[in-house]
């Protein structure tokens, strides 16, 4: 009886598949609002919500709505973010949660006349894969420096109570 064998030389198999890359939406780039600079921030995630703060605008003394003309207090400081539910279920979204840190570590909400006058929402629904664009509309102190943003999103489902939130650099 002869028995025969082969053996390979060359490199074994990898366990491992190869990962094939997510494809990904093309969208196109847009200018920045006057006034605005780009904010070049990662995505941040807290509870269910993702966020990415895209532009930020300081030093406003007064806004204009579409039938108001309003001073700030202080000064008004508008921070652009991109909101998005990636999870399964629905969500929300409550810009009244939202909070401004400055240097000194002072954190300050969104001004509701100006978040009102300007037309963006205090709540807002987020169904399973929304992705919304807003701003957010703070008055803090006219010589306050902004240090950070910090973000709250609702917590996943079945999930109680709220977390710290999270915070991305604006400095």
């Amino acid at each position: 009886m002869l028995l025969t064998g082969c053996t390979e030389t060359g490199q074994p198999p990898s366990a491992a598949p190869s990962a094939t890359p997510t494809a990904t939406y093309e969208l196109a780039p847009r200018p920045v609002r006057p006034g605005e600079r780009p904010v070049h921030a990662a995505p941040v995630t807290d509870g269910d919500g993702r966020f990415q703060v895209i532009g930020l605008q300081t030093g406003l003394n007064v806004l204009f709505g579409t039938h108001a003309e309003w001073p700030a207090k202080g000064q008004y400081v508008v921070v652009r973010i991109v909101v998005e539910n990636p999870a399964r279920a629905n969500s929300g979204f409550d810009a009244k949660r939202q909070k401004l840190i400055t240097a000194d570590g002072a954190a300050y909400g969104i001004d509701r006349f100006a978040q009102a006058t300007k037309r963006q929402p205090d709540t807002l629904p987020l169904g399973a894969g929304v992705r919304v664009e807003m701003d957010l509309w703070f008055d803090i102190p006219k010589n306050a420096k902004v240090a950070a943003v910090r973000l709250f999103g609702d917590p996943p489902f079945g999930v109680r109570g709220s977390s710290d939130g999270v915070e991305v650099p604006l400095a």
